[in-house]
């Protein structure tokens, strides 16, 4: 990065907090501190939804995502719109009737309050470890463009994000949260329009898409009904639209965000906009990993995109620069190897030989690269093995010009901003409304409780801080936020469905019965291998049967 770069970082990032600070400037009423002022429009909703959900982890995991795995985990999305028409038709009227701060005083009105205090504690539990998660995407940018230590990173990034969001509350977020997705969908279209103009200096559109689909980087669908792959259609229709019922109904990170709408037409268009745009927004983004993938089939790959994890054991153990060799001429051989595959395509004779020995080549470098995880780990137990976070940045940093690196870097910014701020408010005002409001003190001011939020909000920061700091992920990062909330969420959705759908169940009975299933998802997903997404509809379909069964023991 050059001084340009840092001129379009440092103003972009100081020029939104400033203004979310200035414009929410004075909040001295706890609703419009929680909730806004209730007159934000359905385009406003709709984007703050959006990059609410889409932070920091998806622009810069989801390519690295793309690029190892290909298009398949875009079925992750597809029960999403789904799950967004039934919240607008069930959860919505029922949230903005009730006029309530958080979702879960919904639980407290329709069964009690032991369920209500359940339904808070499985929250704040996944979501505070989901925003030490949310935290670490910046920190990599910041590590990998300065080559500081990740957790001078961690807390820096941190702070910031801390004293915008405990200063301007909801609204603060909300202003925020459009002229940061605007920068975000520039970067990333600059960044995708370039890549793409790099590949066709050199190879045609058909070139393009024979190397991603002989490397099996395009199969977006797959029809199994094995439940053990991951990202299946059937995984991501029943499994991913719990997981979007479970994540846009009952987060409230979510739910804040569109119970601020000025009418319920507004709260639904905004939740519909998202219906409409998730899916392809996911879909390109993937996209854009797989031409990173043909990109470093042609250009020069590091043999482990973590840069500088790799020169810190590099410097210390010689066999690191071994590794380094070998890659390199197994990296060479896989290119003429493709070149040979290439021009037997042209000439329409010898090409399913020639993709044999492309996949065979290809097969040497992933060893290589094994290797050099494995040996990352030897010389560094704490190490990030997965280095897939790694490689759109890497690709920024070498491959583009200045000016847009800087603004890429803060479009990275912009979206952890943007959805840490929504975490940590969401955090602070459950905290406030159905903790300490509802259990420590029942009977302060408003002026005490919005004293007491901005306090709880700076505690979840500094408590997401110190996750991050001592996360060792062996997930790169899109996938670890999922598979976390796939974990807590079917119960806690769960809770909301008995209450909606079944009005014979009191709260005695849901409350055992959703701690009965989270025991059973949580046993489930350390001893069985099936996609995490099942878990989602497992632990909500559970805690309903169970509910049904231990009513009439809990009547007697």
């Amino acid at each position: 990065m050059n001084a340009l770069d840092y001129v379009v970082l440092v103003g972009t990032l100081l020029g939104i907090a400033a203004y979310g600070i200035y414009r929410t400037r004075g909040r001295r009423n706890l609703q419009t501190y929680l909730t806004g002022e209730g007159t934000t429009p359905w385009f406003v909703i709709g984007i703050s939804v959006m990059a609410t959900q889409a932070s920091a982890t998806t622009f810069l995991s989801t390519p690295g995502q793309g690029f190892d795995s290909g298009l398949g985990f875009v079925q992750n999305y597809f029960g999403a719109p789904f799950a967004l028409i039934l919240i607008c038709a069930v959860f919505l009227p029922i949230y903005r009737k009730l006029k309530v701060y958080t979702a879960y005083e919904y639980l407290g009105n329709r069964f009690d309050k032991k369920t209500r205090l359940l339904g808070t504690v499985l929250f704040l539990l996944q979501r505070g470890l989901g925003a030490g998660i949310t935290i670490y995407a910046p920190a990599i940018v910041l590590s990998t463009v300065f080559g500081w230590r990740i957790d001078f990173t961690i807390i820096a990034t941190g702070l910031v994000v801390i004293a915008y969001t405990v200063a301007g509350g909801s609204d603060a977020v909300t202003l925020t949260q459009k002229y940061q997705l605007g920068i975000i969908f520039a970067g990333m279209l600059a960044a995708f329009v370039l890549l793409l103009a790099k590949l066709l200096s050199t190879l045609s559109p058909g070139d393009i898409l024979a190397v991603a689909g002989g490397m099996h980087k395009l199969q977006a669908v797959d029809y199994t009904l094995d439940p053990h792959p991951r990202y299946t259609f059937w995984s991501g229709l029943v499994g991913g639209m719990f997981l979007a019922l479970s994540y846009f109904g009952t987060d409230q990170s979510q739910v804040q965000r569109y119970i601020a709408g000025r009418s319920l037409r507004d709260s639904r268009l905004g939740l519909m906009f998202n219906a409409v745009c998730k899916i392809p927004m996911q879909f390109l983004i993937l996209l854009l990993g797989v031409l990173l993938f043909v990109f470093y089939q042609f250009e020069a790959a590091p043999v482990f995109f973590n840069q500088t994890e790799w020169q810190r054991a590099a410097a210390q153990d010689p066999a690191c620069h071994a590794l380094e060799q070998q890659f390199d001429i197994a990296w060479q051989d896989k290119r003429q190897a493709l070149e040979r595959w290439l021009s037997a395509r042209h000439a329409g004779h010898g090409g399913a030989e020639a993709e044999h020995e492309v996949l065979l080549a290809n097969d040497r470098t992933q060893a290589i690269r094994m290797a050099a995880r494995q040996a990352l780990v030897a010389h560094n137990p704490h190490a990030q093995a997965n280095d897939t976070d790694y490689v759109f940045i890497t690709f920024i940093l070498a491959d583009l010009p200045h000016g847009l690196i800087g603004l890429l870097v803060a479009a990275f910014f912009a979206a952890a901003l943007s959805s840490k701020a929504a975490e940590l408010n969401a955090l602070g005002s459950t905290t406030t409304i159905d903790v300490y409001r509802h259990i420590v003190r029942t009977d302060a001011s408003d002026a005490h409780y919005l004293l007491a939020s901005r306090c709880f909000t700076l505690l979840w920061g500094l408590l997401a801080i110190l996750f991050a700091l001592f996360a060792n992920l062996q997930e790169n990062l899109i996938q670890a936020g999922n598979i976390l909330g796939s974990v807590f969420y079917g119960p806690i959705l769960a809770l909301f469905v008995v209450g909606f759908f079944v009005p014979r169940v009191r709260g005695t009975a849901v409350f055992w019965s959703a701690l009965l299933s989270q025991a059973l998802v949580l046993y489930l997903y350390y001893h069985l291998t099936i996609s995490y997404l099942w878990y989602n509809a497992i632990g909500c379909v559970v805690c309903v049967v169970f509910s049904l069964l231990l009513e009439p023991l809990c009547r007697q």
